[in-house]
Formats: structure tokens, C-alpha cells, sequence
């Protein structure tokens, strides 16, 4: 029986369908290129085609021949084109391709030897502000790295003074239909380590008003004690992470910790700070025994009941009774039904 035209699953054409209509939604609304380069962008692409085309990354290629503007709308960029064996059964409709795309493009430039210099579990931004990629493997000795668990087939496939373009085996993310027919995200950050990442924004949370703000917040919604704790602390994780990031903080109602010894206290309550801004929803869509790094080094948070495995989501043991208390653009806070209990170490 032939398939109606007016079927829901209209999306589930070839690919190259699918690539016709991104270019076409592409060419509408993408505003001219900024890059810096000596190079127009088109002449860029041109040479990164021809490169990508001989080694396998023909669907990539033509998007980015077609359509530089995917790829290089920023004065600097990285991009993770994804093997053709990969992608040329994919079906998703334009709107997700293109959100895939641009999650496998970073608006900085990094060459392999760059990357080989990060820390394991580092974050990597993309052009998609909420979202990042994590560093999952580097082997400096083997120049080997895996990228949410991805490897770089095809490290420094094209080099450009404003771009680098390296092959993947896969994509960063799967592209689940049901979620994608729902409307809901699909494209999910791994847990990673804002904290010994690079500077990536100017902005930076070591201005005292905006840590100011956050304590007057923690103490409208009845987190007294917390903000005392953090306040009195505040000066020590200032010193150690001048540039912070955006924050998650997890507020107990009652934090019984706030009269212990200075450096104690110091230690929780950095426990319960993660360098980097979760969301509820952002949260609820890590899988159990995901970890998300705090304040205080080497020790992570984990989900230790996800959402999809109980309708519960508890994060060390602790409920989230109240997501979203408040948030602004470096911090979110969420009330947890008790404070976390932090590791003991015999030379802390």
C-alpha cells in the first residue's frame, strides 16, 4: 500500500532531502557571514569540501559548500563533521538536523594539539548556548580523543588560521524520533567540568553583585542559614575560582552546618555548588548516575533516581522538593529535602 502524503512521519525521507530543505530554511533566515578570516567564508568552504569530500564526509561537504554560514557564523570556529556511514540513513526533519549541526560546531577554534592540552572531562561550549560537549578521553601519548564518548577519526582534517574542522565517527547526540515528534530536547549535555575549562565568556560570576544578589534570594525564600554559610565562605571560593561560570546551587531548607569550623563548612557548602546552570528540565533528563562536578575538587554530585527510572529525581540521596527556586544569568537554585553529606577524607 503506498503511503499517504499527510502521513505524521513525513520526515522520514533520505537524507539528502532532509539537507535540501535545511539549505532552503538555511538561505532564509541566516544572516551574512562575520567571520574575520583573510579568507571569505565561501572560499573556506570551498577549500574544507574538497578536503571532507575526499575523506568520506560528502553529506557534511555539501552543506558546508552550500550553506558556510552553518558552520561559520563566528569569527572563530570548530567543526566536528560527522562521517557520511553515520548520517546517510538519518531521518529527522531540517529543523533537527540543523539543531544537530550546530551542536558539533564550537565559536572557538581548536586544533587537536589544543585540545590534547584540556583536562579530561572539560566542557566545550557550541553554538548552541545551553548546550556543550565533554571531553570523555585524551590520550596526549596516542594524540587520541573521544568527545561524549565519540572518537576523532579524522583529527586536523582542514586547518584554517580562524577554523579547524576535525571527522567524527558519529554524532554527539542521538537523534530520538519520539522526541523529536513531541517537540521536546533532544540533544542532551553530558556532564562536565566548567571549572577547568577555559574562559569562554566575559561574563563571569567574581563580581560581588551578582554573588551578593544571589545571597539576598537565598534569604527572601527562607534559605537564611544557607546564605550565612555561603556568605561566610564566599571570599575563600572567590580566591580559587575567580572566573566562574554559571552555577547550580542546592539549597536544604535547614543547613545545620552554618555554626561548624570555617574550613569545614567551607567544604560543604562548596559541595553544594556545581559549575555549571542545570535546569530542572536539564536535570531530569540525566540518566541515573550521571555526575555533575562541584565547588569542591574531585568530588561530584551523582543522580542517584532519575526521573525516567522512578518519576522521582534525587540527587545524592536528597529530593529536589523545589526546582527552579529562582534563577539569573549566573545562577540557578534548587531546594533539596535535606543537606548533602560530604565525602570524608582522611587529609582533609
Amino acid at each position: 500500500m503506498a503511503r499517504s502524503c499527510s502521513s505524521s512521519h513525513w520526515w522520514h525521507a533520505p537524507i539528502y532531502l532532509s539537507i535540501s530543505l535545511v539549505l532552503a530554511a538555511i538561505a532564509m533566515t541566516s544572516p551574512p557571514s562575520s567571520s574575520s578570516s583573510s579568507l571569505s567564508p565561501q572560499t573556506i568552504s570551498l577549500n574544507a569540501s574538497t578536503t571532507l569530500r575526499s575523506h568520506g564526509f560528502t553529506i557534511i561537504a555539501t552543506l558546508l559548500q552550500l550553506s558556510p554560514d552553518l558552520f561559520l557564523s563566528n569569527s572563530n570556529s570548530t567543526v566536528f563533521a560527522i562521517h557520511d556511514d553515520a548520517v546517510s540513513n538519518l531521518t529527522a526533519p531540517p529543523s533537527a538536523i540543523k539543531l544537530l549541526l550546530h551542536y558539533h560546531t564550537l565559536p572557538c577554534k581548536f586544533s587537536l594539539q589544543q585540545l590534547l592540552l584540556k583536562p579530561h572531562n572539560a566542557c566545550l561550549p557550541t553554538s548552541i548556548p545551553s548546550k556543550n560537549l565533554a571531553l570523555t578521553k585524551i590520550d596526549p601519548q596516542n594524540r587520541f580523543i573521544e568527545i561524549n564518548n565519540v572518537p576523532i577519526s579524522h583529527p586536523d582534517l582542514f586547518l584554517d588560521h580562524s577554523v579547524s574542522i576535525h571527522g567524527v565517527l558519529g554524532p554527539f547526540s542521538s537523534l530520538d524520533a519520539h522526541q523529536i515528534q513531541s517537540g521536546r530536547d533532544f540533544i542532551h549535555s553530558p556532564p562536565c567540568n566548567f571549572l577547568n575549562s577555559s574562559k569562554w565568556s566575559s561574563k563571569t560570576s567574581e563580581r560581588p553583585d551578582n554573588w551578593a544578589r544571589m545571597i539576598r534570594l537565598l534569604s527572601s525564600k527562607g534559605f537564611i542559614s544557607f546564605a550565612i554559610g555561603l556568605n561566610s565562605v564566599l571570599h575563600g571560593i572567590l580566591e580559587d575560582y575567580p572566573n566562574l561560570g554559571p552555577l547550580t546551587v542546592f539549597v536544604p531548607p535547614e543547613f545545620e552546618f552554618v555554626s561548624s569550623s570555617g574550613p569545614f563548612l567551607d567544604r560543604v557548602v562548596r559541595y553544594h555548588i556545581v559549575g555549571r546552570r542545570y535546569f530542572y528540565s536539564e536535570l531530569a533528563s540525566l540518566p541515573e548516575k550521571a555526575q555533575m562536578m562541584t565547588l569542591l575538587r574531585e568530588e561530584a554530585l551523582e543522580i542517584t533516581s532519575s526521573v525516567n527510572g522512578s518519576h522521582v529525581l534525587r540527587i545524592n540521596g536528597a529530593y529536589i522538593v523545589s526546582p527552579d527556586v529562582f534563577s539569573t544569568e549566573m545562577f540557578v537554585a534548587h531546594a533539596i529535602s535535606r543537606a548533602f553529606q560530604v565525602p570524608h577524607r582522611a587529609n582533609s
